[in-house]
């Protein structure tokens, strides 16, 4: 009886085992298993087991599969007979057949292409003037391609995969926004200057600085890495940029080739505001034109990545750090906005002041936390006085949207000796909500965080907007010393 016992306990232990291990295997994810797995999420190459947390950004990343062109992720350049900006660097044109996707690529081909119509017109570059389809007087049908992201992004981490095409032609992997500019790389495969500022061993790494008077030269810092060991139309590379708040580091290969800080550089850093990435060929005339014999060729990218870390301020830090606009990504961007333009149009609006407050209130270069601007109250001498009863600066519509809620605010303030403004108000304007900042017994000099726990009984309207106050009350009556703003924040309270 106890034998027969044992047998029946060892069948029924087997059993179960056996009813285990089937549940355990029908539980493992394979390769067409719907369960998610991060790690599958490509990581930066500089850092691959992403110790900086990055987090892919979706919306601006591709991986360049299908056989076209995502247009929520892209702008062609001549698509539906639309430019941004420009046509191509003459005498090649952008034109949208160029811009293909294929092999799980985009290459951006360029052309002879002696029976296309290129454009009527001439682009200008510089002291230069040259035409569509033409050079020194001859034809030279050259047709290429430019592509851009439809969306504009702040501070992260881009990366591509890259090979230039064998031919005198640029690939270029670049970005652009408010009176900014960052070439993570020009290369060109086969320039008929063969020591020329690029070389088809070399990479040229620039940041140009826009801001009106936009005149050449407008390269404010970068570096040319010469003497590759490969030319750049022979292998494919991966090329990348880190960029900061006050940063900018560049990689080939995994490995940083350049860094530099603002700290180095003061308000030569121009980095301070969202912009779009440009993957695009041109003809550079001073290094030579491409010839017939060598085109078509293919500038191929296999992917194009942008990582980004989380931030939990819910404001907009270029505009509530007085570096530049802030964008309504939801209306087009306008053809002809170049980076220089500080024109208000529904894509870009910028801060309002009324006239009377223009004189107190004014967005300053060269005294900031962040960025290289804040805002200054003037303050007045002995022999005046405040000649409005309120300065007032004020948000365009729809510049801020704050859900209700409990929050903090912080802001950066920076006094200088004499007399001082007591208070100011920060406030959102609809629904109205009024948040008073008492400025009195700071200690001068230097840039003072001040921080205000406030509750929002209601969510921010459409048309909500935040307006930054000085009353007269406030102001003493004569000497009224200067002070600075910046970099104002709200988060949820408890983050």
């Amino acid at each position: 009886m106890n034998h027969t016992m044992t047998n029946i306990s060892m069948e029924s232990f087997l059993i179960l085992i056996g009813l285990m291990f089937l549940f355990s295997s029908s539980c493992q994810p394979t390769k067409e298993s719907n369960v998610p797995n991060s790690s599958s999420q490509p990581v930066p190459l500089s850092d691959t087991d992403n110790s900086e947390g990055w987090v892919l950004n979706e919306e601006l990343s591709d991986e360049f599969e299908g056989d076209r062109l995502d247009p929520n992720k892209w702008f062609i350049e001549g698509q539906n007979g639309d430019y941004y900006i420009w046509k191509g660097r003459a005498p090649s044109q952008f034109v949208p057949h160029n811009a293909i996707v294929e092999d799980g690529k985009l290459k951006i081909r360029t052309q002879w292409e002696p029976d296309y119509e290129f454009i009527k017109e001439s682009y200008a570059d510089g002291s230069n003037n040259d035409a569509y389809g033409v050079f020194e007087g001859k034809p030279l049908p050259v047709t290429t391609a430019a592509v851009l992201t439809n969306k504009r992004f702040l501070y992260g981490y881009m990366e591509v995969k890259s090979k230039v095409g064998n031919s005198n032609m640029t690939g270029a992997f670049w970005a652009i926004g408010y009176e900014q500019e960052l070439d993570i790389y020009e290369q060109m495969g086969n320039p008929k200057i063969k020591d020329g500022t690029i070389r088809e061993n070399s990479v040229r790494t620039a940041v140009h600085d826009w801001s009106p008077p936009a005149v050449r030269p407008t390269k404010a810092f970068g570096l040319d890495e010469k003497n590759l060991p490969y030319r750049t139309a022979d292998e494919f590379h991966v090329y990348a940029a880190e960029w900061g708040k006050d940063y900018l580091k560049v990689y080939r290969d995994g490995k940083m080739t350049y860094h530099v800080t603002q700290d180095e550089l003061g308000t030569d850093w121009v980095l301070n505001n969202p912009m779009e990435i440009w993957l695009d060929s041109e003809v550079f005339k001073w290094l030579g034109v491409p010839h017939k014999e060598e085109l078509p060729s293919d500038f191929e990218i296999e992917y194009m990545r942008v990582w980004q870390k989380p931030d939990d301020n819910l404001l907009a830090p270029q505009f509530y750090g007085f570096e530049g606009p802030i964008l309504f990504e939801e209306n087009p961007r306008p053809l002809k906005m170049v980076p220089e333009s500080s024109v208000p149009n529904e894509y870009q609006k910028f801060w309002l002041f009324d006239t009377a407050s223009a004189k107190y209130f004014v967005i300053k270069e060269g005294d900031y936390v962040t960025g290289v601007n804040s805002l200054e109250f003037a303050g007045f001498g002995k022999n005046e006085k405040l000649e409005t009863e309120k300065i007032i600066v004020i948000s365009p519509e729809g510049a801020v949207d704050i859900p209700a809620g409990d929050y903090t605010l912080t802001l950066k303030v920076f006094k200088k000796q004499g007399r001082d403004v007591k208070k100011m108000y920060l406030s959102f304007e609809n629904p109205k909500l009024e948040i008073p900042i008492d400025l009195s017994g700071l200690e001068r000099n230097k840039w003072i965080s001040i921080e205000h726990e406030f509750t929002k009984a209601a969510n921010s309207s459409p048309t909500d907007q935040f307006k930054i106050e000085i009353r007269k009350e406030d102001v003493p009556d004569i000497k009224a010393a200067r002070f600075f703003i910046d970099d104002i924040e709200i988060r949820k309270s408890g983050m």
